[in-house]
């Protein structure tokens, strides 16, 4: 099994990456969709995320109002620890499972946005970096996401510069330009991945 640590700034294309890979038949363990799982409702994280930020973080539904929670995390250094000092283990104990279930030859590629930021680059064999400059970062938020291009630099602004990401990188993958040029480069990517793999 060869263990790979996906990551990339917001914006930057990651999760297009990590459905290219799915496609070449690797198995993703993807931390924001399984950071989702742990705080549906009825869940532990759920009941622990509201005890700590209280009833305004919670839609009419019974679901998570991330939007809200994220108002108040991204403000406030403190807040956003809190909420990863719930989210991240159960994120972790997750990821464990699922991988444990993946075949001894598999590539199994953890989709981690925070891996920088929390130094998790030696859990892995490889981490391959998804990187575009940051003004094509602010454009793909404000065209395909909505933000606001003051809150875009602010929510790049809170995560690791690409400097540091670039830094933990084993493999980098350029997604500045097309997507054609990009699903080129992920299938030369993935190739190497196979190779390390059965090596």
């Amino acid at each position: 099994m060869l263990k790979i640590g996906l990551t990339g700034g917001i914006g930057a294309g990651k999760s297009e990456v990590s459905r290219l890979f799915a496609a070449h038949g690797a198995v993703i363990v993807d931390s924001d969709l399984i950071a989702r799982e742990v705080v549906a409702p009825g869940t532990d994280g759920l009941a622990a995320v509201l005890a700590e930020f209280g009833p305004q973080v919670l839609r009419e539904d019974g679901t998570l109002d991330r939007p809200a929670l994220g108002a108040i995390v991204f403000a406030d250094p403190e807040k956003l620890r809190a909420l990863n000092a719930i989210v991240h283990p159960l994120v972790r104990a997750r990821s464990a499972e699922l991988e444990a279930a993946a075949a001894p030859d598999a590539v199994v590629v953890h989709d981690v946005p925070l891996l920088t930021e929390n130094g998790l680059a030696p859990l892995f064999d490889l981490v391959v970096v998804v990187d575009a400059d940051d003004e094509v970062r602010v454009e793909r938020l404000v065209r395909l996401r909505g933000m606001a291009e003051e809150e875009a630099r602010a929510r790049m602004a809170a995560q690791a510069s690409r400097a540091d990401r670039l830094a933990i990188a084993d493999l980098v993958i350029d997604n500045g330009g097309p997507l054609e040029a990009l699903t080129a480069r992920v299938d030369e990517v993935w190739a190497e991945l196979v190779k390390r793999a059965a090596a």
